[in-house]
């Protein structure tokens, strides 16, 4: 079993090393990961210069791209052989609601799935990291039972949000649809040092939502979300409708 592994904070994160240890207890891992933070960078690319990866001494790769650079780097250049999974995290901080569409961990299993191989992205419930190590059990629990799946949907990843609280106080796993979650104050307006008007952009505070069956009411209450996301974002209750509005003239 050959499990690729990358995140969105960087090759030197806590989380990434959390799910090394766990994939390692089923498979053999290769890490290729950022060489630095890139939260946010969603699914982008680098496009306009080149990219330099380093080996390091515990066989680990570190890019100087964004974590969709990372695996297209791992199965275009650094893996002979195709891994059987790609896995992504464990982010520092939640991937919930619409935080899917931003995020760079969510995005590298999204590139591994679009080259066809069966991808997961897994999140902790908080930027306060006391926790995470506690949760090592049952991310080992989680990994086995996810690739001992005999046919993985296709076209679909699994986005995992692990609870922030000891791992002995898990309540489960839940399986949960997106909930959605509003911004409130997130732009700072500052002055650089010639009094010119800047901005921030983070920060604020978040207000969640979400029926009971939502990743954010789950991990809330104590349970791992594992949320299925399916990349066609086609409303396809709405293509009579659209066809209706003559829009060809």
């Amino acid at each position: 079993m050959n499990i690729l592994i990358s995140n969105d904070d960087g090759i030197l994160a806590r989380g990434l090393t959390v799910l090394a240890d766990a994939c390692g207890a089923v498979g053999q891992v290769t890490v290729v990961a950022p060489d630095r933070e890139q939260s946010a960078t969603s699914h982008s690319l680098t496009l306009h210069r080149p990219i330099r990866a380093t080996r390091r001494s515990d066989g680990a790769y570190q890019v100087d791209g964004t974590p969709t650079d990372c695996v297209l780097l791992a199965l275009d250049a650094f893996m002979p052989e195709q891994p059987h999974f790609v896995f992504s995290g464990v982010n520092h901080g939640p991937n919930m609601g619409e935080d899917v569409l931003y995020s760079g961990t969510v995005a590298a299993a999204m590139e591994g799935l679009a080259a066809g191989i069966p991808s997961v992205a897994i999140s902790y419930g908080s930027f306060d990291l006391e926790q995470l190590e506690s949760q090592g059990e049952h991310l080992k629990r989680l990994i086995s039972g996810i690739i001992s799946v005999g046919q993985f949907p296709p076209d679909t990843l699994l986005n995992v949000n692990l609870p922030a609280i000891p791992g002995d106080q898990v309540r489960g796993v839940k399986v949960t649809s997106l909930g959605s979650r509003v911004f409130h104050e997130e732009i700072a307006r500052m002055k650089d040092p010639w009094g010119r008007e800047i901005y921030w952009i983070g920060g604020g505070h978040v207000t969640w939502s979400g029926g009971a069956e939502s990743d954010f009411r789950a991990v809330r209450d104590g349970y791992i979300s594992v949320t299925p996301l399916h990349v066609d974002m086609t409303n396809y209750n709405l293509l009579e409708a659209v066809r209706g509005w003559g829009l060809g003239g």
